[in-house]
């Protein structure tokens, strides 16, 4: 899926130009680009292909005032023409485990492979479940951040908020997990340019 007309940046210059972006021009996001990009996100990977991250997207003036509430009064949330709350559900993954597990695999691989999730995450308490699933969650942001600016789009990626608020207000499930919350539009600043370490500063070989 591709916005029609729209020149979409490799990953690199993609990742330069990423700047964190908290006010935006006033204009509505249409809703083809937004499935674009989700669309892009979708293809992260995960562990056990449980791909366990949702997203509502938040563009209700009135949804936004109260999100906004739940997220200290940050400026973005109110500025952004929408937010998207990336928040992760295993409990809905277990529901329907059988969508993860790969069509490519025949009738035995298949149900082992479900036995194998099921065994694997069924143990779990919910809490100890709902917690891996907030770290897996964060490959998606990644791969939102990245899309949001392939397309055109800035961002700005907030772990600042009452997560069991933003739950609330917009009927998650009581064992969903909140990793982020990303504000996105036009961006109408220029933010600040990237300070990053080098590779040498981080990489070691062995």
């Amino acid at each position: 899926m591709a916005v029609k007309g729209v020149k979409i940046l490799d990953v690199r210059t993609a990742a330069v130009r990423r700047r964190s972006i908290r006010a935006y021009e006033p204009v509505p996001i249409p809703r083809e680009d937004i499935e674009a990009i989700l669309d892009v996100v979708r293809l992260a990977p995960s562990a056990y292909n449980l791909q366990p991250w949702r997203f509502v997207v938040v563009e209700t003036p009135e949804v936004k005032e109260r999100l906004a509430e739940a997220a200290y009064n940050q400026r973005q949330v109110r500025l952004a023409p929408a937010v998207i709350v990336l928040y992760t559900d295993m409990e809905d993954v277990l529901d329907r485990v059988d969508e993860v597990v790969h069509p490519g695999l025949d009738a035995v691989q298949r149900a082992q492979t479900r036995e194998l999730i099921l065994r694997r995450f069924g143990g779990m308490e919910a809490a100890e479940r709902a917690a891996w699933a907030v770290g897996q969650g964060y490959i998606a942001l990644g791969y939102l951040l990245l899309a949001a600016e392939a397309h055109g789009y800035q961002t700005s990626a907030m772990t600042g908020f009452d997560p069991e608020a933003v739950k609330e207000l917009l009927q998650l499930p009581p064992t969903a997990g909140v990793p982020a919350l990303v504000a996105i539009g036009r961006g109408a600043e220029e933010g600040f340019p990237s300070h990053r370490h080098s590779v040498e500063r981080l990489v070691r070989y062995a």
